[in-house]
């Protein structure tokens, strides 16, 4: 082994033995099941956050980057039923439908796996860094490129394969005809995954790849319900949510007025506003959310969120 070699084993070794780092291969017990089914898997995997997380019934959420307010309030809604019914949400920590997705999933109890193009050591775009942080706390960030790797083009079509992986579904909420989200799609198609796909307006570009699967054989849903029912899972009653609907979360006012308190006139990261209030990271996402809804507080470029009244 060459030098080069030597130091990148001890360098993944010492990040491994700090807390909530773990490296995955094959034979260990942790590594996700669903994903050992698929085509190539990966012989190592590194993982931040609660492994037992892995272990649960998975459903991939990935669509495009540039969507739509109502696309990511879709992406988002969708999360967070499928969580509430006992479902990790898997998605890929890009802007637009991913990150909705991951902070629909933060608000139910399951958790939401985030599958990254970069080292696992670093967190990427840095726009999401505080969504990533409360997927840590609640979930699990996976990557299989050796520690230290940049985002490189060239490694996140080979990460959606993972994504495609781990979920026994994968859900397509917007999508342009040549977008990434449709390698997913086709990726879990192949590893004899369902594909679902919510429909959208004839004139819309975002549209045209989820109308293209739906015309490949993709299920056309409306609802979470309609997924859940496809993939045969029993629920205990609980809301859902249908495309198109503008639903807010049902957060009590003395904890939204918490957070106005704490969060002034100036612009703050999601950090800051957890040491004031008191509230971890995934509580404030299910508090901020309703409240960005209602016209209240604005995410700002950054991670920042302002208090608008």
């Amino acid at each position: 082994m060459d030098q080069d070699s030597t130091a990148a084993v001890a360098a993944a070794i010492a990040w491994a033995q700090q807390p909530d780092h773990h490296i995955l291969t094959l034979a260990d017990p942790e590594y996700p099941q669903n994903l050992l089914t698929s085509d190539d898997p990966p012989v190592l995997l590194y993982a931040r956050g609660r492994l037992e997380v892995l272990q649960l019934p998975m459903v991939a959420v990935v669509g495009s980057r540039n969507a739509t307010a109502q696309g990511e309030r879709d992406a988002e809604a969708f999360s967070r039923a499928l969580g509430e019914a006992g479902l990790v949400v898997v998605s890929g920590l890009a802007l637009g439908i991913d990150a909705a997705a991951h902070r629909g999933a933060l608000q139910a109890a399951a958790g939401t796996v985030a599958v990254i193009g970069t080292g696992a050591d670093r967190l990427y775009p840095a726009r999401n860094e505080a969504l990533a942080r409360a997927i840590i706390e609640n979930g699990v960030i996976l990557s299989e490129f050796p520690l230290g790797t940049p985002a490189l083009a060239s490694n996140f079509p080979r990460r959606n394969r993972i994504i495609a992986g781990l979920g026994q579904g994968c859900l397509v909420v917007e999508a342009a005809l040549r977008s990434g989200s449709l390698i997913t799609a086709r990726l879990a198609a192949e590893s004899g995954r369902e594909v679902f796909a919510i429909p959208g307006s004839i004139h819309s570009p975002l549209a045209r790849g989820c109308h293209q699967l739906i015309r490949q054989g993709a299920k056309l849903v409306e609802s979470a319900q309609d997924i859940l029912e496809e993939l045969k899972i029993a629920v205990s009653p609980a809301p859902t949510f249908t495309a198109g609907e503008d639903e807010t979360s049902i957060i009590p006012d003395s904890d939204q007025e918490r957070v106005l308190a704490v969060l002034g006139n100036s612009p703050s990261a999601l950090e800051i506003i957890s040491e004031r209030s008191g509230l971890t990271p995934a509580a404030l996402l299910a508090i901020l959310l309703p409240m960005e809804l209602a016209g209240r507080v604005a995410q700002l470029p950054g991670g920042l969120y302002q208090r608008l009244h």
